[in-house]
């Protein structure tokens, strides 16, 4: 390490590495020896009890910061979290949600805090913790947690996402699995998985058990002989099915508690009844639209020919393919796509009028007997955005969906992209028998919709009852259903208070003579957690749902009952959920005592794209603790060629405009005199100009200076420098750093991006966009995001800085532009009317390769009449200076 590097950080706190199954490499890593990551599935009727165990060394001759990181299903729940360090066993407590709220309070009120959860793409969330390690002394990691599995498309699927990044010395992944009726098939794959690994995936499979172990040894886990990079990145996925024989299903009974699982094999399906409902406003724009339009032909060319099925489009406006549903000939479905080809994006939303005109038409339908009298019907909703057109009023528009429908058919909800509010989908799904999902904005959104439809498309029996003896069974967990579908399962459980054999003396049930004392042990446990799990997920989804429309008590009574119900259930188990936390203290430093951590249960309508707009949970790493607090975000960056964004979420738009100038020029994007803080970007140009004359430029070299703090900041293409009180750091994007202190806070992630906190002013994130060396025009480049703003003076200015405090827009006139997906509109900004275009620019913070499409009207002329006077007043000498 550079003398330069060891002396600047001396005024830093430092920070050393993430490791077990998610790692992110500091300069430090050599310092720390990964002696193992073992993870240990155990399977007992569907149910999954996972540990993860990872013990570190700390070889250097000080205290070193390592960190833990999980990436654990978002259907799981963390039950268990300990650190064991120089044999002090430190353990996470679960504590109802406002208790440990006033602990953690009282712990921080001097100290620092971390969270402890944080979402993790689509199927997983990140569990991290990080601890103070002493000099030559290790930590070992365990982590425990717990899963129903849900069978879908004839198989269960356990996943565990693995990304060391370093090699491990003993690295274990086991699985054991027991399904007292049987085991059908078992499969063990991975994404990282090479023709030399694929033999290490170790599989025993009898009737009943099954084991799969993978464990490479050093040498196995290299990417070349020579190499300590490791092959070992991706999801390691078992999936496996259970025999069946019984039309009734199967029921395991121990220890008083039973589990009734039923999915009656070969059953015929029943034909469906399907209006699909489709947003074609403006934000659908670009790429959401396009792939809407492919998956649509996908999924109207597999309707089955015995099903009928609807189109309604819908922006202000709604426009349905035919008055009534029709029947799913190979003509209708050709005439079907057709139509869907020409949907184009224009208008605002209104969802109201779209459900109900879906609801009023499978109803007419019912009525004049246009549809099969055995047949099912389901309503499929997709939006992308909020509605702003008719009834905008959530809760109104839940409780007229709800009555229209009268539990008489299915609405299911697909919220496409971040900025949909998901929890209204998901409310308004649960409380008509369906459910909501997210279609995340990538290039597989096709596939995400077309699998959602093979999810419901074949449903076998409809007002699904199971019943059993009043005064035989209690503690039932909900046991009606309005749907099974092919490939899926029902499951019941709850306890017995009379002997089954009393109750059905003809009918025998799975696991009544098992002698496996070990096994018997786990059965025993999954049985009750069965129960347990099923009821609490009832009553959370009354805490969540409430039913006030079919509730005889009032909404305020329900809501406390649920609560009440499902927070005990929590507590008894040390389960985090949505309604409790868990709370670890961490050990004492040579600094002081450290913050505690706490861990919350994620939901998915709290993502990072809803956060603007609703209430958040601790669940994200924080300066201060945050428990409930409404905020907004305002997104601004400059990236690409430059392109400037301004985006809004609390109007679900966006606002953009590009600057064109030559290479060479240094613009100011932020001033901010009252506390001396300048952001300056130069551009450059590509290489040599392309064939077709067109001069591109980029940002290639920021300059940061904050004088009341006396930071300066130059980042180009090729390195940092950061400068603090006479003190001097320069990095290569090549070395990964995490440098803290009292005024600055630099994250550097290895060719990727660079995250700046000033104190009490500004925190920003400066990306590396690299180019292949040898391509003909193009170079490396940089794009600057600012992330929080909020505490910057009334006075603050520039490219960027003029809307760090907002803006007052009007959008009307909306009319076909030169190309059909790009209308032109009129605007009214700042006293002028501008002719703007819907389009879209990339969000590369989370994509670095492909980025996030975000529609944004663009502004022509470099802005001229959104930004104040011309691009040429922002022009200044230096790369640190004001004019």
């Amino acid at each position: 390490m550079r003398s330069d590097l060891r002396s600047f950080l001396r005024s830093f706190e430092r920070r050393a590495i993430v490791f077990s199954y998610y790692y992110y490499i500091s300069p430090f890593e050599n310092d720390i020896n990964v002696q193992s990551s073992i993870l240990h599935c155990t399977v007992a009727s569907r149910f999954t009890h996972t540990v993860m165990t990872s013990t570190a060394l700390n070889k250097a001759n000080s205290s070193q910061e390592i960190f833990f990181e999980v990436d654990l299903p978002k259907t799981a729940f963390i039950t268990n979290f300990s650190m064991e360090i120089e044999g002090q066993i430190y353990v996470g407590v679960v504590n109802e949600k406002e208790q440990a709220k006033k602990q953690y309070e009282k712990a921080v009120s001097s100290g620092r805090t971390a969270g402890l959860v944080k979402a993790s793409g689509r199927k997983m969330e990140k569990f991290s913790v990080s601890v103070n390690i002493a000099a030559e002394s290790n930590v070992t990691f365990i982590l425990t947690y717990e899963e129903l599995l849900q069978r879908k498309f004839g198989k269960y699927e356990i996943l565990t996402r693995i990304n060391p990044k370093q090699l491990v010395e003993n690295f274990q992944i086991v699985a054991d699995i027991y399904e007292p009726q049987g085991i059908a098939f078992v499969d063990a794959h991975a994404t990282f998985l090479s023709n030399e690994l694929l033999p290490l995936v170790e599989k025993t499979v009898t009737d009943n058990k099954a084991h799969i172990s993978f464990s490479p040894t050093l040498d196995q886990q290299r990417k070349c002989p020579e190499c300590d990079g490791s092959l070992i990145n991706g999801d390691f996925i078992i999936k496996y099915d259970v025999k069946r024989a019984s039309s009734l299903g199967d029921i395991q009974i121990v220890n008083g508690y039973f589990v009734h699982f039923f999915a009656p094999p070969d059953l015929p399906r029943i034909r469906k009844n399907v209006v699909f409902v489709i947003d074609r406003s403006g934000s659908m724009a670009g790429p959401k639209m396009i792939q809407t339009r492919v998956a649509m032909e996908s999924i109207l060319s597999d309707v089955h020919p015995d099903d009928y099925f609807g189109i309604i489009l819908f922006d202000s406006s709604i426009e349905p393919w035919k008055q009534s549903l029709t029947k799913a000939t190979e003509e209708n479905v050709d005439e079907a796509i057709k139509f869907v080809r020409q949907i184009y994006p224009r208008g605002t939303t209104n969802i109201n009028d779209s459900v109900m005109k879906a609801i009023h038409m499978l109803q007419d339908d019912r009525r004049n007997k246009k549809l099969p009298e055995r047949s099912v019907d389901m309503i499929i909703l997709l939006t992308d955005g909020m509605p702003n057109e008719g009834e905008s009023n959530l809760q109104r528009i839940q409780q007229n969906v709800c009555e229209a429908i009268g539990g008489n058919m299915t609405l299911f909800c697909l919220g496409f992209g971040d900025d949909v509010d998901y929890s209204f989908l998901d409310v308004m799904a649960k409380q008509n028998n369906g459910v909501a999902r997210r279609i995340y904005e990538a290039s597989d959104a096709t596939l995400q919709l077309q699998g959602f439809y093979d999810e419901v498309a074949s449903p076998l029996l409809s007002a699904v009852d199971l019943r059993y003896p009043d005064n035989a069974v209690d503690s039932l967990t909900p046991h009606h259903f309005s749907q099974l579908f092919n490939g899926s399962e029902i499951v019941v459980a709850g306890r017995l208070v009379t002997d089954w054999d009393v109750i059905y003396p003809e009918k025998d049930y799975i696991f009544g003579d098992f002698t496996d004392q070990l096994w018997l042990e786990w059965i025993s446990k999954t049985t009750l957690l069965w129960v347990y799990i099923l009821n609490l997920g009832a009553r959370l989804s009354e805490f969540f749902v409430l039913f006030p429309l079919t509730s005889k008590s009032g909404p305020a009574e329900k809501k406390s009952n649920a609560t009440a119900k499902a927070l005990e259930m929590s507590l008894k188990y040390s389960f985090v959920t949505p309604l409790t936390s868990m709370v670890v203290t961490k050990p004492e430093t040579e600094d002081g005592p450290s913050g505690p951590l706490i861990a919350d249960k994620l939901t998915e309508g709290r993502t990072a794209g809803e956060a603007g707009r609703r209430t958040q949970l601790s669940s994200a790493v924080a300066p201060h603790p945050t428990y409930f607090g409404t905020y907004f975000i305002f997104i601004k960056y400059v990236d690409g060629d430059p392109h400037f964004m301004i985006e809004l979420p609390e109007r679900e738009d966006a606002l953009c405009f590009n600057i064109n100038d030559s290479p060479g020029t240094i613009f100011n994007l932020v001033k901010d005199p009252s506390i001396g803080l300048l952001v300056n970007g130069q551009t450059i140009g590509d290489k040599m100009v392309a064939p077709d004359g067109k001069v591109n430029t980029y940002f290639g070299r920021l300059g940061v200076v904050h004088h009341s703090l006396g930071v300066r900041l130059e980042v180009t293409t090729e390195y940092i420098t950061l400068s603090q009180d006479g003190q001097k750091v320069k990095l290569l994007w090549s070395d990964p750093a995490s440098l803290k202190g009292p005024s600055v806070d630099l994250l550097l992630t290895k060719d990727r991006s660079v995250k700046v906190t000033l104190r009490d002013s500004v925190k920003f994130v400066i990306l590396l966009h690299k180019v292949w060396k040898m391509h003909p025009y193009h170079q490396d480049y940089l794009g600057f995001y600012t992330l929080d703003s909020h505490l910057l003076s009334p006075s603050v200015h520039g490219l960027l800085g003029q809307f760090y405090h907002g803006i007052e827009f009007e959008v009307g006139d909306q009319r076909p532009g030169e190309v059909p997906e790009k209308p032109d509109a009129t605007m009214y900004v700042k006293g002028h009317q501008l002719n703007v275009t819907r389009g879209w620019q990339r969000d590369f913070r989370k994509d670095l390769k492909r980025g996030k499409n975000v529609p944004c009207w663009f502004i022509h002329s470099n802005g001229t009449g959104l930004i104040d006077g011309s691009a040429e007043d922002y022009i200044v000498s230096g790369l640190f200076k004001t004019v």
